[in-house]
């Protein structure tokens, strides 16, 4: 079955082979984007070109902008070489065609590897953009997932279907987090887009965070931080596509990006130099349709579908939760989980910020009873929270308010608590913290 797949995937593959190709012509280069004549009548926004220069390797771009007499490409690497008249081709445009056989591999943003080993496509291509399943057909949420976490085990619960944002600013343990969900959260399969990464954090991220186990389930999608914005951009795409893939094959999958930032970011490079003013704080306006259309991929599929779960990371500079991207995410997802740099200096981890943070699938995924005792526990970090200053400073009496005292005895508790790993399931998770609850006093 294995060996037929393959063939299928190369027989595909040669027939999508096209022996001619229409050529035009280099007219103007201004820095990165290059203007080619010749093709206008032949080339659509986002086809993919490649100019064969005089000097270096053939460069390839896609097609940001059309003009009267010229296209407008932007290339995926600088330019040097490229000289007026070169001929530049119009390629197919950008598909990737998955299989079984990309499990626990690391391809690039094209669908080539990066593990230098060989990589063989399936026999079905799909296009890189795809619309979501039809909102009327959607399935709803599925079961309470196993994190492996005991925080989002109980107060921030995922469950299948489910699209969360992680907001964390640099430094707070967001790769160490996204590594523990790629390990042990349920899921038949798992596709990691590492977008704008830097080249050593990759194989420290492959090796040291994800390990052997959690690859062996996975599909890693990356472009590093020297790459091209085309790329960049690319990764979250042929990362959902990957996605999507295994979603109609019935599969549940987990989706991790990391970071939609840096997506944003590169498309403001190519937004801006296919003419798109940058207004909204530095960004263009179609990043909020940009960031949205790639979040409404995922989540449960049509009936006769899986689901994809996901979560997006973003980086927020100073625990800014109102800049653009985050703001846009906020408001799309069914949820977020915030990572603090305080709670991660005093030496917990993961260094979540229970109050500030939310699960959209509550009240929905738990019983009463584990309702109740999340209400509880919200209710005494809240408590604990309001009055921190006071009873950090020695001010706070022993005594002045019972529900003080409870929450003040809760505290350190519940810490531990939030700190420990669960990997087999959400029940003992829920039952430690009804056992914590008990010890501060609290039923």
């Amino acid at each position: 079955m294995k060996d037929a797949s393959l063939i299928e995937g190369l027989v595909a593959h040669i027939a999508e082979q096209e022996p001619v190709r229409p050529v035009g012509r280099i007219s103007r280069a201004d820095g990165a984007a290059l203007h080619i004549s010749g093709l206008t009548d032949k080339a659509s926004i986002g086809d993919t070109l490649q100019v064969y220069r005089k000097r270096g390797a053939p460069l390839r771009g896609e097609v940001v902008q059309i003009l009267e007499d010229s296209l407008v490409m932007l290339a995926e690497a600088p330019p040097e070489g490229v000289s007026l008249n070169d001929p530049v081709t119009l390629l197919s445009t950008a598909l990737i065609a998955p299989s079984y056989q990309w499990l626990g591999r690391i391809i690039d943003p094209s669908g080539l590897p990066l593990d230098g080993k060989p990589l063989l496509r399936g026999p079905t291509a799909r296009a890189l953009l795809a619309p979501p399943p039809k909102a009327a057909q959607r399935r709803p949420f599925g079961q309470r997932l196993s994190t492996g976490l005991n925080v989002t085990n109980t107060i921030l619960p995922l469950v299948e279907g489910q699209r969360v944002g992680l907001f964390a600013g640099s430094g707070v343990g967001k790769s160490t987090l996204l590594g523990q969900f790629a390990r042990h959260m349920t899921a038949d399969i798992v596709v990691i887009a590492m977008i704008g990464e830097r080249g050593r954090e990759l194989r420290h991220f492959i090796e040291e965070v994800l390990g052997p186990d959690g690859l062996a389930r996975a599909v890693v999608v990356a472009a590093t931080s020297d790459q091209s914005p085309l790329l960049r951009r690319r990764c979250a795409w042929t990362a959902m596509a990957v996605a999507e893939h295994y979603r109609d094959l019935g599969h549940s999958v987990l989706f991790l990006a990391d970071s939609i930032t840096r997506f944003a970011e590169a498309h403001r490079e190519v937004a801006v130099a296919a003419g798109e003013a940058p207004v909204l704080r530095g960004f263009p306006p179609s990043t909020t349709h940009l960031i949205t259309s790639l979040c409404e991929r995922a989540g449960p599929g049509a009936d006769n579908q899986g689901d994809i779960t996901a979560i997006f990371s973003v980086l927020v500079a100073g625990s800014d939760m109102d800049e653009p991207v985050a703001d846009i995410l906020r408001g799309v997802l069914d949820g977020h989980i915030v990572l603090d740099r305080s709670i991660a200096e005093r030496g917990r981890f993961p260094a979540i910020d229970v109050l500030r943070s939310v699960s959209r699938s509550l009240p929905a995924a738990a019983t009463e009873r584990e309702n109740k005792l999340l209400s509880l526990t919200r209710k005494m970090l809240g408590l604990y929270d309001a009055n921190s200053m006071m009873i950090t400073a020695g001010l706070y009496s022993n005594g002045t308010d019972p529900e003080i005292d409870k929450a003040i005895k809760l505290y350190p508790e519940i810490e531990s608590f939030l700190a420990k790993t669960e990997p087999d399931d959400p029940q003992r998770s829920f039952s430690q913290l009804e056992l914590v609850l008990r010890r501060a006093g609290i039923s």
